[in-house]
C-alpha cells in the first residue's frame, strides 16, 4: 500500500531499514576484543606461590560454611564431568575431572580441571588448574596452577570437618600415606591437636610417613605392620587409597570407629566393604554424587543399601539440622569431593593472594 500511494516514502523507509540492518550486522561482526578489551586480565598464580601461601587450616571454616549452604540448597553444584584418556601410543592413560560450583552470596565462583593417573609420562602423575571467576562481572579473576594442591587442601578440610563432628577417641589411623594422607593428618592436627597417629600403606610408605608427620606435627606416629593391626588400634580411620580394592574389614574395627574415606571418586573405585557401610551410620558429602561415584554406589549395586539409608549429608550436621556422633555407633563419612568445596577453596585462595 505504501509503495503504491507514496513511492518516495516507501523508498525512504526501505533505505532506513537497510541502514539499521547494516549497523546491526556491523556491530555483531566486530571482533570480540572490542567488546572485552576493557576487562582486566586475570592474575596468574604459580604452584610455588600457592604452596607457600595456603594451608589446610585456612580452608576448614570456609569449606564448612560451604557444606552448610550445600545442605540448605544454596550452592549450585553440577555433577562432575569425567574424561578418560585411554592409553595409546601417543597419549594416556589418565583421567580428568571437571568440577565447580557457586556458593550463594560469595564474591566468586570456581571451575576446576584436575588430571590424575598419568603415570606413563615419567613426570608428575597429574596436574590441575583452578579458574576463579568474579560473581559480579562474570570475568576471570585468577588462574591458579595448583597441580592438585588446592584440591588436596579442600579434601583435607572436609576430613577435618568430619573428625570434628563424628570422631571419638584419641588414636587416629591413616591407610594410604601419600599426599592426601598428609593433608588429612594436618587437618586432624588443626581440629584435634593432641592425638596419637598410626599408619599403614600397602606400598610401604608408612615408615617414612610416620617419621615425617611426627616431626612436622609434633604428635607421635607409629607405623603398623598391616591394615588389620592399624584398624584394631584406631578410633578414627582415614582411608585414601587408589580404591582398586577394599582396604578395611568389619571384623578389624572398634565398635565406635569413625571411617573417613576419600579414595572413591569414580564408578570403578571402592575402599569400604558394603557390609561395613550397611552396619554404619552412613554420611555423604553429597548423596547424588556418592550414589554414582562414591562408596554408596557399591552398596546400592549389591542391594545392601538405598539412598534412603543415608543418615545425613555432612552439611546437615554442620548446620545443626541433624546431630553428628550420638554414642558408640560405627560411622562412615564418604567424601567424594564436591564443587562446593572447590568454590570455597577458590574463594580462600583469591582472598589471600588476589588482593
Amino acid at each position: 500500500q505504501l509503495r503504491k500511494r507514496a513511492p518516495f516514502a516507501y523508498i525512504h523507509a526501505s533505505k532506513m531499514m537497510l541502514a539499521r540492518l547494516s549497523r546491526t550486522i556491523a556491530q555483531r561482526a566486530r571482533p570480540l576484543t572490542a567488546r572485552t578489551f576493557a576487562a582486566p586480565a586475570p592474575k596468574m598464580f604459580d604452584y610455588d606461590t600457592i604452596v607457600k601461601s595456603l594451608s589446610v587450616a585456612d580452608a576448614i571454616e570456609t569449606v564448612e560454611d560451604a557444606f552448610c549452604k550445600l545442605a540448605e540448597g544454596k550452592v549450585d553444584v553440577p555433577m562432575p564431568m569425567h574424561i578418560t584418556i585411554d592409553e595409546t601410543d601417543s597419549a594416556g592413560p589418565g583421567d580428568c575431572h571437571v568440577k565447580g560450583g557457586y556458593v550463594s552470596g560469595a564474591a566468586t565462583w570456581t571451575v576446576k580441571v584436575a588430571s590424575v593417573s598419568f603415570y606413563k609420562s615419567g613426570g608428575p602423575p597429574g596436574g590441575g588448574v583452578f579458574v576463579v571467576m568474579n560473581a559480579v562481572t562474570g570475568q576471570p579473576c585468577g588462574i591458579f596452577q595448583e597441580n592438585r594442591f588446592m584440591t588436596d587442601l579442600r579434601t583435607g578440610a572436609a576430613g577435618g570437618i568430619a573428625l570434628k563432628h563424628f570422631g571419638k577417641g584419641d588414636t587416629i589411623g591413616f591407610i594410604g600415606c601419600g599426599a592426601i594422607g598428609r593433608v588429612m593428618a594436618r587437618a586432624a592436627k588443626a581440629v584435634q591437636p593432641d592425638f596419637k597417629g598410626v599408619c599403614y600403606a600397602p606400598d610401604g610408605s608408612h615408615e617414612t610417613f610416620a617419621a615425617e608427620m611426627s616431626a612436622e606435627l609434633g604428635v607421635p606416629f607409629t607405623a603398623m605392620s598391616s591394615a588389620e593391626e592399624m584398624c584394631g588400634a584406631s578410633d578414627v580411620i582415614y582411608t585414601q587409597t587408589p580404591g582398586s580394592t577394599t582396604c578395611v574389614e568389619k571384623s578389624w574395627l572398634k565398635p565406635h570407629a569413625t571411617i573417613i574415606c576419600s579414595g572413591s571418586d569414580q564408578p570403578t573405585k571402592q575402599e569400604i566393604p558394603t557390609d561395613v557401610l550397611k552396619a554404619s551410620k552412613y554420611v555423604s558429602d553429597l548423596t547424588k554424587q556418592t550414589s554414582k561415584v562414591g562408596e554408596l554406589r557399591s552398596a546400592i549395586a549389591d542391594g545392601s543399601m538405598t539412598e534412603a539409608d543415608v543418615y545425613a549429608e555432612i552439611g546437615e550436621v554442620c548446620n545443626g539440622s541433624k546431630p553428628g556422633r550420638e554414642g558408640d555407633e560405627l560411622i562412615v563419612v564418604d567424601l567424594t569431593g564436591t564443587g562446593a568445596q572447590d568454590a570455597a577453596i577458590g574463594q580462600v585462595a583469591w582472598d589471600k593472594l588476589g588482593n
